[in-house]
This record gives C-alpha cells, structure tokens and sequence, in this order.
C-alpha cells in the first residue's frame, strides 16, 4: 500500500467515527436483497444439514466464473458497487466515476471504487467444500453471481480479504452492530443453495442471532 492511499485510509477512519458508533448500535442498513426477518433466519437455521466440511480439493475460483456480464455494459461487480452505493455515477462503460460506499462490515464510508470489495457473503471456497463441489459450472456461476440473494455486498477491501473464506465462527465483521443481519444473510444463502454448516458454524450464527 503506497503512502498516499495509507493516508487517505486513516483520514476515513477519523472522519467516519461517527458511522462507526451508529453502526455498533445497530444502525447500520444492508442493501443486498431477501435479508430474511431474524424468525425466519432461525427456522431456516434449524433446517439446514448440519455436517463436517468437504475438502478442498480441486476448488479453484475459475470455477465459479464471475464477474459476468448483466446487460447495458455493466457486469455483476459494477451492479453491486451502483446498487450499494450513494450518488454513485458511471461511464459508458459502466465503471464508476464517482460516488460513495458504506462498508457495514467496518463503518468505513470510500469514495473510490478501488477501496472497495464485493464480498461472498458465503465465499466460494467455504461453499465448495460445503455442497457446491458437486454443483456444474453453470450452478456455480449463478451462485457467484447471485443478485437475488443477500450473497453480494459492497464492503472495504481489506476487510473482505481479511474475512478470507471464512466461516461466522471464525471471522464476524468488525462492527458487532452487524452481526445479526450478517448471520440472516450467511443462513440465507446456505438455505437457499442447500448448503451445509459445521457445527461450530451452526453455533455461531445461532449465538449471532442473540443479538438481533
């Protein structure tokens, strides 16, 4: 990271105090669609197989092809980042060019698309080795892809990569204000790819729920 970005980093920081408090008291709104209500993310907890994970082996995430093309020049990733951010406008090709993103991960507010990610909510690799393994290449590109489901969000860049593939008891993000919503969406999507959960995954999202 050069000296210039490193600055502009911890400027955000400072000025985005104020929406990281908001976001520890739970204020903070997720813009992914289909977050179900905290009821309906215990029930469909309780549904889900609960088993050990698969290996790894053989994933790849050339696998799941991503970022595809959705129309008017846009691909999944520029969706997202015009979907989840403010005032955000684009070029003929779709890129931003200006505009603002809340990361609900960490509080952080960026206004280059470069600082920002977009997360699997349910990464690739944790759904390899919980069900998609098995899936085609057509399957796992839906699934890298999904805009219906709350898998897709705009997020800080080394936040998401410090998730890595990790599951809920391993990683939560920072902001404990967003636990609850975060488990809604991870139970959402493992429910509706019919993908399983470990024990101490299932634990973890039960105890994030606490929380709502």
């Amino acid at each position: 990271m050069n000296g210039s970005r490193t600055l502009r980093r911890t400027l955000t920081v400072l000025t985005a105090s104020v929406v990281i408090a908001a976001g520890a008291a739970g204020t903070a709104l997720a813009t992914p669609p289909g977050i179900p209500s905290e009821s309906t993310a215990r029930s469909e907890l309780a549904s889900l197989t609960v088993k050990a994970d698969g290996s790894l082996d053989g994933y790849s995430r050339d696998k799941f092809p991503h970022w595809i093309d959705q129309g008017s020049s846009c691909n999944t990733r520029e969706v997202v980042l015009k979907r989840d951010g403010t005032n955000v406008q684009t070029g003929s090709d779709c890129a931003p060019t200006s505009g603002s993103w809340y990361s609900p991960y960490d509080g952080a507010t960026w206004t280059a698309a470069s600082d920002v990610d977009i997360d699997h909510v349910v990464p690739l690799a944790d759904a390899w080795r919980t069900g998609a393994s098995s899936w085609t290449t057509a399957q796992r590109q839906a699934y890298a892809n999904d805009l219906s489901d709350p898998q897709l969000i705009a997020v800080t860049d080394n936040v998401n990569q410090a998730k890595g593939d990790a599951s809920p008891d391993k990683w939560k993000p920072p902001l404990t204000g967003y636990w609850c919503t975060y488990a809604e969406m991870w139970i959402k999507v493992k429910y509706t790819w019919k993908l399983t959960v470990n024990s101490a995954e299932y634990s973890a999202l039960s105890g994030m729920l606490d929380r709502c």
